[in-house]
């Protein structure tokens, strides 16, 4: 029986996959922006262990959300799942910064470096991430024009790049990203074509599975197979720019290994 922590589990595939975990036994720790979400996730989700609470857009609060994450006690596997979509406007966080980029980019880093290490992290990507900039400019969109689309993708890549970063410094944590694919939550829309059932389950097998496949790390995966990705994010010193601008920004060093 595993312990899992999953962000951004109130709906859509982080409750999902928090429902497959809940059914196969496992202790779950749900996740929601603020109280009334955490509590919408405890009824969607019977059985989990509780809900913390903690808006991703404040870097003080998903400092304290790590803090909350760690009162929990040890974890054997995340699963950074939480996310803001494409078609979002430019919305600026009261930290100065786009809240894609809070929610998809640096709250994945923060809690990674805040919370006690979890025997795997798993970081939800998107197939988008191979349109992502690798050149890591401007991460806080100061003076680009605004694209949700770019900003997205942007973003997707980030969480490859942070999962490789992870993999390649901690060697006793498994560290993957993977896609769920297009699927039909209130993100990806009603029409989007590939499998919502099955959607949810890489992660699962990636926090839980004693597959020998599943037991690897500084890998990228979708429907459970290793999956083309964009090569930049296996980049030594892109990892490294990533990793300092988000400790520049946040005021949080990645703690060595």
């Amino acid at each position: 029986m595993a312990r899992v922590f999953i962000t951004g589990s109130a709906d859509g595939l982080g409750l999902m996959a928090a429902r497959l975990l809940i059914a196969q036994g496992h202790q779950v720790i749900l996740h929601g922006r603020n109280e009334r979400r955490a509590q919408e996730a405890l009824h969607a989700a019977p059985g989990a262990v509780t809900a913390l609470v903690g808006d991703l857009t404040s870097i003080t609060e998903t400092k304290r959300l790590a803090a909350l994450a760690n009162e929990q006690g040890p974890l054997d596997a995340v699963i950074h799942n939480a996310g803001v979509g494409y078609q979002e406007p430019h919305i600026i966080t009261v930290d100065g910064i786009p809240h894609v980029f809070a929610v998809n980019s640096l709250a994945p880093y923060i809690l990674t470096c805040l919370i006690s290490k979890p025997k795997r992290l798993i970081y939800i990507s998107s197939g988008l991430h191979r349109s992502g900039d690798p050149s890591l400019q401007d991460l806080a969109w100061n003076t680009r024009p605004w694209s949700g689309y770019s900003a997205y993708a942007d973003s997707k890549l980030h969480d490859v790049i942070l999962a490789f970063a992870v993999a390649r410094k901690w060697p006793t944590v498994l560290s993957n990203a993977m896609e769920p694919g297009w699927v039909a939550t209130k993100m990806g829309g009603p029409h989007a074509p590939d499998s919502l059932e099955d959607a949810p389950k890489t992660q699962v097998w990636l926090a839980t599975s004693q597959d020998k496949n599943a037991l690897v790390s500084g890998k990228y995966f979708y429907h459970q197979k290793l999956h083309e990705y964009q090569r930049a994010a296996g980049d030594r010193e892109v990892q490294e720019k990533f990793l300092a601008e988000c400790g520049r920004i946040s005021g949080v060093t990645f703690p060595g290994a």
